[in-house]
């Protein structure tokens, strides 16, 4: 947790119009005529399927929590008067409301440990604002922007996303029109589309699903449709890779594997198979707007709160993690150890200390709203993938071989036979019984040395995208917001007090004087 003075909550009126709990959501996705497949079979219902169904019961965690009594911090009133809100699905019109914002993100995230990035507040918190605030910047499908930003606001709905083409041809995009996203034809209903995207993180236990690009621009309107689509619309398909949670299921427990078996956001292949998109749910269809829908006012800054939020209480989780495992290990008071762990604190820090920048800093938006400052938030970019890859790599080398030296299972404290000599050979240190040391030693070797691991890790390290270009984009940005200006200036400065024959300002001495 942060340090910093909690601002206080407010209350949010109960009425009609509200988003929807836990049971609610999962009922929304139950056997719902979805088209999700994995390895070669189609799943029938993603909330009793063993490769989903934990994951999507932890997100309705989140749904509960948002309806608990005591959370009344996470709710705030629609600024319509219609109902209430996570209270991060609106712009901020205040410090208070921007801190509030950012004490939601984290307290959403703590429910998932800080493991789920593509939580329901990811992309639905980012767009929403600027959906609702910036529908000028949509053109001629600007009320439809509008209308889906305020049904995010009031329903708070899953909705995940896909913007990356696949990774075919990148050397030659033309080459590869037959993959992407484009309209096979125009009707009166709408747009039938098809093509495919990545990664659809987390899609296969959405609701709703948002398509646009980023990267690669385009310049045919042809293949150019923003849009929000239904997961289960016919046509949807979803072809997900190897489920973490469905491999514990099969060959490991809850103690074995407890962050895999319930925080898998399963990534997928999405494909449209001739689509039917309705006009309502388009929001451009214009091959110059749509190469600059990731940047729209409000979202870049917003989706950036909430991820270096998010990143930062996943930090939190690391980092003590590692306390215990080298405590458990005997080690936690050589000096080199604890340089290490101080290490992962200094950096779980940073992030807090940029995330809490990024929202008493807040720039000005649409004249009485605020959005998270986008100076700070750039930096997170470009700072935070080296910082996860550096503590992970740190616990692999500092817990060593703790991380597998271990029992293989839960089962093995269940034998009899087993369990005694285990208590003897693979106890902890300072008294901390055998089955706790496992119980410890398990936990981090899922958040560090497993295949889901592994995928977090490539998941931070690309998050941002390619790590030259934010770094490229860090560059030319400080020449548009000022702060090169000032870093040069102060060099130019330094440097016009003194030339050739010595100082030019009057109260330094020259050497000869």
């Amino acid at each position: 947790m942060n340090v910093t003075t909690e601002p206080k909550p407010q209350t949010a009126t109960h009425s009609a119009t509200r988003p929807q709990t836990g049971a609610e959501y999962l009922e929304s996705i139950r056997d719902d005529g979805r088209e999700v497949w994995i390895d070669g079979q189609r799943v029938k219902d993603v909330t009793t399927h063993p490769a989903f169904r934990n994951s999507a019961r932890m997100v309705a965690r989140l749904y509960d929590a948002l309806h608990a009594d005591e959370n009344g911090h996470l709710r705030a009133p629609l600024h319509d008067g219609t109902g209430w809100t996570h209270c991060a699905f609106q712009a901020p019109r205040s410090l208070e409301e921007s801190l509030q914002q950012k004490n939601a993100y984290a307290e959403w995230a703590r429910i998932g440990y800080g493991w789920l990035g593509r939580s329901p507040d990811f992309i639905g918190a980012a767009f929403a604002p600027s959906f609702q605030l910036e529908g000028a910047y949509f053109g001629e499908y600007g009320e439809n922007a509008k209308r889906i930003g305020w049904d995010l606001a009031r329903r708070v709905p899953f909705i995940g996303h896909a913007i990356v083409n696949p990774p075919i041809d990148r050397q030659d995009p033309a080459a590869a029109k037959d993959i992407m996203i484009r309209v096979e034809e125009e009707t009166d209903e709408g747009l039938v589309i098809s093509g495919a995207k990545v990664v659809a993180t987390g899609t296969a236990i959405a609701q709703q699903l948002l398509i646009a690009h980023h990267f690669i621009p385009v310049s045919d309107k042809k293949y150019a449709p923003v849009f929000v689509l239904d997961v289960n619309r016919p046509g949807v398909k979803l072809f997900c890779r190897r489920s973490y949670e469905g491999d514990a299921a099969r060959t490991a427990t809850p103690f074995d594997a407890p962050l895999s078996s319930r925080l898998d956001e399963n990534d997928s292949i999405l494909v449209l198979d001739r689509v039917l998109v309705p006009w309502e749910q388009v929001i451009m269809y214009d091959a110059q707007k749509a190469n600059t829908f990731m940047m729209v006012p409000g979202q870049a800054s917003r989706g950036l709160l909430q991820a270096g939020v998010r990143l930062a209480v996943k930090l939190d989780f690391m980092c003590g993690a590692f306390m215990k495992a080298v405590e458990v290990g005997g080690t936690k008071d050589f000096r080199g150890v604890q340089a290490a762990v101080g290490e992962a604190i200094a950096y779980r820090h940073t992030i807090w200390a940029i995330m809490e920048a990024m929202a008493r800093d807040s720039d000005p938006w649409q004249d009485i709203y605020q959005m998270p400052n986008r100076v700070h938030g750039h930096a997170y970019r470009v700072t935070a993938a080296d910082m996860y890859s550096k503590i992970r790599q740190s616990v692999l080398r500092h817990v060593a071989s703790g991380l597998i030296y271990l029992p293989s299972s839960a089962k093995d404290y269940l034998n009899p036979e087993v369990k005694p000599l285990l208590d003897q050979y693979a106890r902890g240190s300072h008294g901390i019984s055998s089955e706790n040391r496992s119980k410890i030693l398990k936990l981090c070797w899922d958040a560090v040395g497993s295949e889901f691991a592994s995928r977090h890790e490539l998941y931070e390290s690309n998050y941002s995208g390619s790590q030259e270009q934010i770094r490229v984009d860090q560059y030319v940005r400080s020449f548009q917001n000022g702060t090169a200006e000032q870093m040069l200036g102060i060099v130019d400065k330094c440097m016009s007090e003194y030339d050739v024959n010595g100082w030019t300002v009057p109260d330094l001495i020259n050497p000869e004087a």
